[in-house]
């Protein structure tokens, strides 16, 4: 069972998941995280929450204190949590600690990735890289940029597509900004290809745990998580300019790969 004590109410807001908790306990078990709460940074100690039996009542305000310090300490020391991407924080970490209940109220699906958009230096990679640390107890992604990506294709060629499509965790920076990737003579939409093949392992994979989990649901009367093997990206286009980049059938496969997150379209660049 997982609890985040919203800013903006301050109500607890709870889901029940038994069978979550089992998952979680299992991974902390095999990475001797006793306390996936508190986090120790250098001789500070913060405590995101509180464990209750098999509850982790998180707390916004808590979380916000330990990005803006492991910000610093990523980014340096010019890193701050801007009051303004509050409410866009406050979705994201549902989403990472896993709260299904109000992620549903809110239209996210838990079992698909995030695809946080918004213009040039609202600091969407800076968010991606920073969240996989409130929760040291679940399976990392890897931030690779797209670009780079082809880059890699250029130089190795088809195999590179296979690599990013068929497995692991990922997380795309910059999705759309890449080049057009060209091996021995042969172009190819890279990110394009990668994504048709990420979707098509979504759906193996939500396939195969369904029958897992159905009964599992049951028994617990729950929901759980099951897709091992999300998708996330960032990217600065719109919809339309996705759809132009990739296709139609691409930017079709995206709506049922990720949630979209977006900042506001006036959002600042905060490199300035």
């Amino acid at each position: 069972m997982v609890r985040f004590v919203s800013r903006q109410n301050k109500q607890i807001i709870s889901i029940k998941n038994n069978a979550l908790f089992l998952l979680r306990q299992e991974s902390i078990k095999k990475m001797k995280i006793e306390s996936p709460h508190i986090i120790i940074e250098g001789s500070v100690q913060y405590q995101l929450g509180e464990l209750k039996g098999n509850t982790i009542h998180y707390n916004f305000e808590k979380i916000l204190t330990y990005l803006d310090h492991k910000g610093k300490l990523l980014f340096g020391k010019n890193f701050k949590i801007h009051t303004e991407d509050e409410a866009i924080l406050y979705k994201l970490c549902l989403y990472f600690i896993r709260d299904f209940k109000t992620c549903i109220k809110l239209g996210i699906d838990p079992n698909k990735g995030i695809l946080l958009s918004g213009p040039v230096g609202c600091g969407k990679t800076s968010l991606m890289k920073l969240l996989p640390h409130i929760i040291p107890h679940q399976k990392a992604y890897k931030v690779i940029p797209a670009r780079n990506i082809t880059f890699e294709f250029n130089n190795k060629g088809f195999s590179v597509i296979e690599h990013y499509g068929n497995n692991n965790y990922y997380c795309f920076d910059d999705l759309g900004v890449e080049t057009t990737g060209r091996h021995f003579g042969k172009d190819c939409n890279v990110m394009g290809e990668i994504l048709l093949s990420r979707y098509d392992l979504f759906l193996k994979t939500n396939n195969f745990q369904n029958v897992i989990s159905s009964a599992v649901e049951k028994s617990h009367n729950c929901k759980i998580f099951k897709n091992k093997n999300l998708t996330h990206a960032t990217t600065n286009l719109n919809a339309q300019e996705l759809e132009e980049r990739y296709g139609n059938r691409v930017r079709s496969r995206m709506r049922q790969l990720f949630n979209l997150v977006a900042f506001d379209k006036e959002s600042v660049d905060k490199r300035v």
